[in-house]
């Protein structure tokens, strides 16, 4: 029964954050305070998970994989993204601005689309890795030379 639960829960979950996202209702951050809180609290959700496994297809709560961290991260911030591939998360969330790239809280793109990490600060992100599962990482120039694109976090407005 308390399993039946917890999929009805996901199941929630992700059709409603798949409606709000693809709805219009997400809105990029814009408040500056409200980026700054929602930034603070993303990367204290993101550093309870570290250290935790990779497995493909995996959103938590014991192990992830990278688009599902970041689906994990939000989702317990209260930004309903869909569940979805790294590239099909890059092809739906608005654009950083110009100069913006490596502001705390963005989404970084690495290996044509197949990966993807919260950025933490200039120097490092945090994602899950195949290798090393939930961790932060630099940005190191194995990692540059990997980055394709930056995105924002959605919000309710």
């Amino acid at each position: 029964m308390i399993r039946l639960r917890r999929l009805f829960i996901l199941f929630s979950s992700l059709l409603i954050g798949g409606f709000l996202l693809t709805s219009g209702i997400a809105q990029p951050l814009q408040d500056p305070d409200q980026s700054n809180t929602v930034c603070f609290t993303i990367h204290r959700t993101a550093e309870k998970y570290l250290g935790k496994p990779y497995v493909w297809g995996a959103v938590g709560l014991k192990s992830f994989d990278c688009s599902g961290f970041i689906w994990r991260v939000m989702a317990e911030n209260g930004i309903l993204v869909k569940r979805t591939t790294a590239r099909k998360l890059y092809m739906s969330l608005p654009r950083v601005p110009k100069g913006s790239s490596y502001d705390s809280g963005a989404l970084v793109f690495f290996d044509n689309l197949k990966h993807v990490g919260i950025v933490k600060d200039q120097e490092t992100f945090y994602h899950a890795q195949v290798s090393r599962g939930t961790n932060l990482s630099a940005f190191d120039p194995y990692w540059r030379q990997k980055i394709c694109g930056f995105r924002r976090i959605p919000t309710q407005s």
